[in-house]
């Protein structure tokens, strides 16, 4: 078999219909559209949320809240348990070693560093560690320092 012999199969693909493309067709004139109005136009047709000239929903109901973007921190969030298994994979890195950021990212534990990294704690560490982080649960901390690890914050601190 080879590419140029692919086939779909038997009656899965049919043909596109052919509009407006005189009266034999069966969808000649009109083209299918029905005879003036907005949908008949060219262009025709209304975005979501338009309700025929009405005041649309979302602007009849009142503003609440805020949205803090300018100031809104968004961490990288990694699990104690995501921790401890990469740990696991590389032995080499021991125990006097403080594992920062920048560390977890070439890991591949995280993705991007936003901004900075929290440690989450969900599971159990197998070692003592010396972590370096933005933010840390409480849970997280508590089981580090019972595994003997150190817990050190990067900026503002708790």
């Amino acid at each position: 078999m080879k590419l140029n012999e692919l086939k779909p199969k038997e009656g899965s693909v049919k043909r596109p219909k052919r509009v407006g493309r005189g009266p034999g067709s069966g969808h000649g004139k009109t083209a299918c559209r029905g005879h003036k109005g907005q949908k008949a136009r060219s262009g025709g047709g209304t975005s979501p949320g338009f309700e025929g000239g009405q005041m649309p929903l979302q602007r009849r109901l009142p503003k609440r809240g805020f949205k803090n973007y300018p100031f809104m921190k968004e961490y990288a969030i990694v699990n104690l348990e995501q921790l401890d298994k990469q740990l696991d994979k590389l032995d080499k890195i021991d125990t006097t070693e403080v594992i920062t950021p920048e560390m977890l990212l070439d890991m591949g534990i995280i993705k991007k560093l936003l901004s900075g990294v929290k440690i989450l704690g969900n599971g159990e560490l197998s070692r003592p560690i010396k972590i370096k982080a933005n933010a840390f649960s409480k849970s997280a901390v508590e089981k580090i320092e019972k595994a003997g690890g150190k817990v050190e914050y990067i900026g503002q601190g708790q």
